[in-house]
């Protein structure tokens, strides 16, 4: 997820067109200022996304709580009754929870069993990304997309930190955000479905551990421990030292990865108690995950791109076939349930595809491992494939 400042910029139009559009960057930006009670307006959102995910799961729709948030923050995005994206409190808030959950899958028995498929682990990473380059450059070639714009687009994971480097990278923030987050809203709309779809087909046990959903459990029972507040303490700590580490490490996606790591040290010490959000706790932020979603798809930013979107949607469609693919040949080479393969291999936002894991009682931390080592070579070394590609080709102008 995008920090704030680098989102809001995407919405902007081209600096290339200011000169004879001067209006819409007060258009863009005043009413945020103005607007007489975002704070009530945003808990209202949050209220009716959780209330769609109660009647989603009361229907047996698979990740209720992600899939419905994202659809109603979609329709008021493009309704026009939003045009923020999520508070920057509530955005940096739910990558912190995220990653302090998915740090507490990472147990020593989770990273013995991830261990063996390790080497096939680093060959589909590899694999995809080459998988995604290509694709970009297929997409470039038709001289409306700049290869920096399009390689930068179709790249899987650390989507944050992806469009923050756009522009050093002499790429279209403004294409790079939305195709970014394109695909994101895909992968989150789909794989709870197809996830869902192949563990009934399989009719399978599964055998892995659900943290979610909080069936069972009480509207005060927040965290996985038995004792609540301290719990809900050492996930508060959990947060604010690993958001802290995560900037000063400069590790990509800081708010995500940082209190994944310290959440990581504190499950493998074994000295703290159970802080997994779990519940409605959970509920709630797998909501927030869905909104920040959804609320990027605005009418302008579609109008914008809107010759673009075919093309865009068909290299899409061959990458998330592409990654299917290896999934398929990972499960078949390591013996795991294709369903964790899928799930660990499927190019989305990795919040979306936690979700989707919990709901479908996937084996979380292998899915987990592979989506963040995935994202983190990703971020590494996309800055490097770019400048490689783009060197003597100038960047393609996005015009609506």
């Amino acid at each position: 997820m995008a920090p704030t400042s680098a989102l809001r910029r995407t919405d902007e139009p081209p600096s290339s067109t200011a000169g004879t559009a001067p209006k819409p960057a007060p258009c863009t930006s005043e009413p945020r200022v103005s607007r007489p009670a975002p704070t009530g307006l945003w808990a209202l959102i949050i209220a009716g996304g959780y209330a769609a995910g109660l009647a989603a799961d009361a229907f047996g729709v698979p990740a209720p709580y992600l899939l419905s948030s994202l659809l109603v923050g979609a329709v008021l995005a493009l309704c026009g009754v939003v045009r923020d994206r999520l508070p920057a409190p509530a955005n940096r808030a739910s990558q912190a929870l995220v990653g302090a959950l998915m740090g507490s899958y990472l147990t020593p028995s989770a990273l013995l069993s991830a261990a063996p498929v390790a080497l096939p682990l680093t060959v589909v990473t590899a694999t995809t990304i080459a998988l995604s380059v290509a694709v970009a450059w297929f997409l470039a070639r038709g001289g409306r997309i700049g290869r920096p714009s399009a390689v930068l687009g179709m790249v899987p994971g650390g989507s944050a930190a992806i469009v923050t480097c756009a522009d050093e990278l002499n790429a279209d923030v403004r294409l790079v955000a939305f195709t970014q987050y394109l695909r994101v809203g895909l992968v989150a709309t789909t794989a709870p479905l197809v996830a869902h779809w192949m563990t009934s087909a399989s009719s399978a046990a599964g055998g892995h551990q659900a943290a979610g959903g909080g069936a069972g459990s009480g509207l005060l029972h927040l965290v996985a421990g038995s004792d609540q507040l301290t719990g809900l303490a050492t996930l508060a700590a959990i947060a604010v030292v690993g958001s802290w580490a995560g900037r000063r490490l400069r590790v990509p996606t800081p708010l995500l990865i940082g209190p994944m790591l310290v959440a990581l040290a504190a499950t493998l010490s074994g000295a703290v108690p159970g802080f997994a959000p779990t519940g409605v706790f959970q509920n709630v932020v797998f909501v927030l995950v869905g909104l920040d979603v959804g609320v990027r798809f605005t009418r302008r930013t579609l109008l914008s791109v809107r010759r673009l979107l075919p093309p865009i949607l068909l290299c899409m469609t061959v990458v998330c076939l592409g990654c299917a693919g290896l999934a398929w040949v990972f499960a078949g080479v390591t013996s795991i349930p294709f369903t964790d393969a899928y799930l660990a291999t499927t190019p989305g936002g990795i919040n979306a595809v936690l979700a989707a894991a919990v709901s479908s009682h996937a084996n979380v931390a292998l899915v987990s491992t592979v989506q963040s080592l995935r994202l983190l070579v990703v971020v590494l070394v996309t800055p490097l494939i770019t400048r490689r590609l783009a060197a003597g080709r100038p960047p393609a102008p996005l015009t609506a």
